[in-house]
């Protein structure tokens, strides 16, 4: 998975971008053909940076994800957080729409009758 963090308006620490990698590294828990992670803050209003994280993934669409808050950290966890579910509710519709096997079926019983 390649993970790319970009800055508008300003840098941010290394410190910082350890955090962010660290926590962007756990999606891959939630769906397994993750390809690519884009995060980009823009710091052009200090007080209320926008974290938007975009998410590419095999056979799939990209899953976006965006916030505006108090701090760069608590935007990565509420866009972490909105994505998780995302691609939660994604991997749920892929695995809901699989047919069942004739295997797994159950054979109905028909109740004994006693004809004399």
């Amino acid at each position: 998975m390649q993970i790319d963090i970009s800055t508008r308006h300003g840098q941010i620490s290394q410190n910082t971008k350890e955090k962010i990698i660290e926590k962007v590294e756990r999606l891959p828990r939630f769906f397994e053909r993750i390809t690519a992670v884009d995060v980009t803050i823009d710091l052009e209003h200090r007080e209320s940076p926008q974290v938007e994280v975009r998410v590419s993934a095999e056979l799939s669409h990209d899953f976006v994800a965006a916030e505006k808050s108090g701090t760069v950290l608590s935007g990565i966890d509420c866009t972490v957080h909105k994505l998780e579910q995302q691609l939660r509710r994604h991997k749920e519709k892929l695995k809901g729409h699989r047919a069942i096997g004739l295997k797994h079926h159950e054979v109905p019983v028909e109740p004994e009758t006693d004809v004399e």
